[in-house]
């Protein structure tokens, strides 16, 4: 289950939803992919604005945390009968995110930490739908892999042998990056009547995820 397309839409939309709440309610901080406050932290840098710089230091220290925390959870808990490992992970991002909703301004650069924290757990964690490798907190390496799938399939019909296979991941790669952007502007959207609360609907995808793991089957594209 945790590898269906029902659990990756929702965690899709999870992930574009969360960014655009760490974008527009947390002082303008990408918290799902670091590129961004990368070349922030640069161009603060470079201006001399040494304390704004580190505020974008924090979320990729987060990061690079949470990718060591889950594959530590993974290698400790990975043969539970009782419960599946990712689990465990999303119960920990539904706790933490339910708890960045208490978080007022003044904590905003905790928030951020949490959020970046919560990121790099799902991106670490939730590698491949229907067996096709798909990033639910960026939409970057999707697009890149969706359209090289295509091109094959075009190329394939060039030979009189369309691989409808190809085309149908492709899709599903441009289908994920709809959902992320739908996620991205339900976010925004919400974050401007909600405000600091907005993340708790993020919160309760990830314990809605969390419940549908208890399923044993496996989903279908």
């Amino acid at each position: 289950m945790s590898e269906s397309t029902l659990v990756g839409v929702l965690l899709t939309f999870g992930g574009g939803f969360r960014d655009a709440y760490s974008y527009n309610i947390r002082g303008h901080i990408f918290a799902n992919a670091q590129t961004g406050n990368l070349v922030l932290m640069g161009h603060n840098l470079a201006n001399g604005n040494f304390i704004s710089a580190f505020k974008y230091v924090l979320p990729i220290l987060a990061f690079i945390i949470g990718v060591y925390l889950t594959d530590y959870i993974k290698s400790k808990y990975k043969y539970l009968d009782t419960i599946h490992w990712r689990q465990i992970i999303i119960f920990l991002e539904f706790v933490m995110l339910f708890g960045v909703g208490f978080m007022p301004h003044f904590m905003d650069s905790w928030a951020n930490i949490t959020i970046s924290l919560v990121c790099a757990m799902q991106v670490e964690s939730f590698r491949k739908f229907v067996d096709i490798p798909i990033a639910t907190t960026m939409c970057t390496g999707n697009m890149r892999s969706g359209t090289e799938i295509l091109v094959k399939y075009s190329q394939s019909k060039k030979f009189g042998k369309p691989d409808k296979s190809l085309k149908k991941k492709s899709l599903y790669y441009y289908f994920i990056i709809l959902v992320f952007c739908i996620g991205a502007a339900f976010g925004a959207f919400i974050s401007s009547k909600l405000g600091i609360k907005t993340i708790w609907i993020d919160s309760f995808i990830m314990f809605l995820v969390f419940i549908l793991m208890f399923k044993k089957e496996k989903g279908a594209i």
